[in-house]
């Protein structure tokens, strides 16, 4: 298989932000990301901008900013964006209006959808490379990576900009919440050419869980 390398790795989660030590703490099981609504401040965008934006939106875009501010890629460089929950607050306000008002507000719908994260990004820092967004079916991390770098691995892309996120699931999910309702969201450039970066030869060996991914990278 051809040789992929991941670089310019940057991360964000509440309790954690983007503390380096923290962050190695948390990839050798030391400590937890807390299990909280907090979110980026991004105080480089307009107040209007970030004002009604979601947690998986601000530290989508956030990563993406700290990815740009290190690596200085070409603003045309296509993105992928991978979740497994989305906006799954917004999701849920809407469903509780339709069921208690028989209603949906075109403004929330409109910020609802599975790729208000990254789309907001593009907006931010006038990225016009495109986007693509994947659900892992069945939370399977490993085959939407696998998807992610296909374009890597079959030659029509040099770079990409990989990012993933999910936001904390309400509590009124009750039971149905998942047992690592933990926020996070972290950004690498992906490339076919060989750089300082972390080097994957063996896609087949990527972990199911996303989780497990990023403690990859940041050991």
């Amino acid at each position: 298989m051809k040789e992929i390398y991941l670089s310019y790795i940057t991360q964000w989660a509440p309790g954690l932000g983007e503390d380096s030590e923290l962050w190695e703490e948390w990839a050798n099981d030391v400590i937890e990301i807390s299990q909280t609504k907090e979110a980026p401040k991004l105080e480089y965008t307009d107040p209007l901008f970030r004002r009604r934006l979601s947690q998986i939106t601000k530290m989508t875009v956030h990563v993406i900013h700290n990815l740009l501010e290190k690596s200085h890629i070409d603003k045309e460089t296509k993105i992928v964006f991978v979740s497994t929950r989305g906006e799954i607050e917004r999701e849920f306000t809407i469903n509780r209006g339709l069921i208690e008002e028989n209603m949906i507000l075109p403004a929330g719908f409109s910020l609802s959808v599975f790729n208000t994260p990254v789309s907001s990004a593009t907006l931010a820092f006038g990225l016009k490379g495109g986007y693509s967004v994947i659900y892992p079916s069945k939370g399977n991390f490993a085959n939407a990576f696998k998807t992610a770098v296909a374009p890597i691995l079959a030659g029509t892309e040099e770079n990409i900009i990989f990012v993933y996120a999910d936001e904390l699931v309400p509590e009124l999910y009750a039971e149905k919440r998942p047992e690592n309702n933990f926020p996070f969201a972290f950004a690498c450039v992906i490339s076919n050419k060989k750089n300082d970066g972390i080097c994957i030869d063996d896609i087949s060996s990527i972990p199911f869980s996303s989780f497990d991914f990023l403690k990859f990278l940041l050991k």
